[in-house]
């Protein structure tokens, strides 16, 4: 199966750009993701693969040499890095976050952008849902812990006077005070501040890209362009979760500015468990919108679209442009398909992981027990470009392509 040759090899070398969501981690943890994972479903598949350390300069990245179907395919994977920008996103104080929750439920909930997005799946939303309610249960904790040892210290009062009302009262809030500051050092556990922060990141300016984010956008844009240029057979990009809606502009930018060689290595986009309603919905996303639309009627690049219900934090088969309500007549892209968890994984494997929320959401990037058309490795080191192992591949029947945003405008 994975040995089988290849009708004609059309990629003997890639350059691979993968944009992760909103993390804060170095991204290393990728390429070890990516080693592990990788020799996994080789095993499973029946090919080669391997990783080598990366000796060109540039981006964090790794060498792939793998041996698919017959033939040879060296890949170049390059992480492009914003998890600095996310750390400084993530620098804020408990008052701060707070904050940042009051304004970031106000605009999703005042604009109708959350009611509409619950009539796309209800799993993402949920989870922006989430960070809300665990930090108010957080707070309300924090407050009665206060209280009742604002209480106990009042049964002094015969004794202490008034002076047990100040004595109480300082001691309500160092004790509200303490219990949030351990709340927030376990987040790396219940995630409430980390998913308040990445939903704040979108909301603070109401969907349009902070000034710091455009910047690194730019820079990874001539990164891919210089890549564009090279003697690759094809280059693609991988945009996950968030990462996804920046990988949108970054390609709808080097489409407009001229950037995509018509000679040059095939383009490809490659889109995982993407979120973008969650940015494109809110009021003035005009610029995602507009390249959404952009995007979606080009000939330069072949874009591909993968979700799975099973992933609770994405928004499974939404077709991204359709359903911000930009689809031009004549729209081409995206092919949208299922990874379809439940047939691809074992049932035990599928148990172990249904609950995992944040583990399935990487799913995409990891080894299948019964592989189905989605693997990958095949897509990123394989002998086939991805508009040639998708050119029969249908889009999925169950796939929501109607328009549910309130906001449609691509320019204020």
């Amino acid at each position: 199966m994975g040995n089988d040759p290849v009708t004609e090899q059309e990629v003997a070398r890639r350059r691979v750009f993968y944009i992760p969501g909103y993390d804060p981690i170095h991204p290393r943890r990728y390429r070890e993701l990516y080693r592990k994972e990788g020799a996994a479903q080789a095993e499973i598949s029946g090919y080669e693969i391997g990783l080598k350390p990366k000796t060109t300069r540039g981006p964090y990245g790794w060498h792939v040499a793998a041996e698919m179907e017959g033939a040879a395919v060296e890949a170049d994977v390059e992480v492009l890095v914003w998890s600095d920008i996310v750390r400084d996103s993530m620098s804020t104080s408990i008052p701060a976050t707070y904050l940042q929750l009051i304004r970031t439920a106000w605009e999703y909930i005042a604009t109708g952008a959350l009611r509409r997005l619950m009539r796309l799946r209800k799993g993402p939303v949920i989870a922006a849902l989430y960070p809300v309610g665990m930090l108010l249960a957080q707070l309300l904790v924090a407050l009665l812990a206060g209280w009742v040892v604002y209480a106990g210290v009042q049964l002094l009062r015969p004794w202490l006077g008034v002076v047990a009302l100040g004595l109480g009262a300082v001691a309500w809030g160092t004790v509200a005070v303490l219990l949030l500051r351990w709340f927030k050092r376990k987040d790396g556990k219940l995630f409430a501040y980390y998913l308040m922060h990445d939903y704040a990141y979108s909301a603070q300016y109401r969907g349009a890209n902070p000034p710091e984010l455009e910047a690194r956008m730019a820079a990874f844009g001539d990164t891919i362009a210089e890549a564009l240029r090279s003697e690759a057979d094809e280059v693609l990009v991988v945009g996950h979760s968030s990462g996804a809606h920046l990988a949108v502009s970054i390609l709808a930018d080097l489409i407009r500015q001229g950037r995509v060689p018509a000679r040059g290595p095939r383009l490809a986009f490659l889109s995982l468990g993407q979120v973008v309603p969650m940015v494109s919905f809110l009021r003035d996303a005009y610029r995602l919108r507009a390249d959404l639309a952009y995007l979606s009627m080009r000939n330069e690049l072949t874009w591909v679209d993968v979700t799975a219900p099973g992933d609770g934090c994405a928004f499974a088969l939404c077709d991204p442009v359709a359903v911000s309500g930009v689809a031009p007549a004549g729209k081409r892209w995206p092919l949208v398909f299922s990874a379809q968890f439940t047939r691809s994984l074992s049932p035990a494997r599928w148990k172990a992981l249904r609950w995992r929320f944040f583990r399935l959401h990487f799913q995409y990037l990891c080894a299948f027990d019964n592989p189905l058309d989605y693997d990958y490795f095949r897509i990123t080191a394989g002998p086939l470009s991805l508009a040639t192992r998708y050119a029969e591949r249908p889009p999925s029947n169950s796939r929501i392509d109607v328009p549910v945003s309130k906001f449609t405008s691509v320019a204020p």
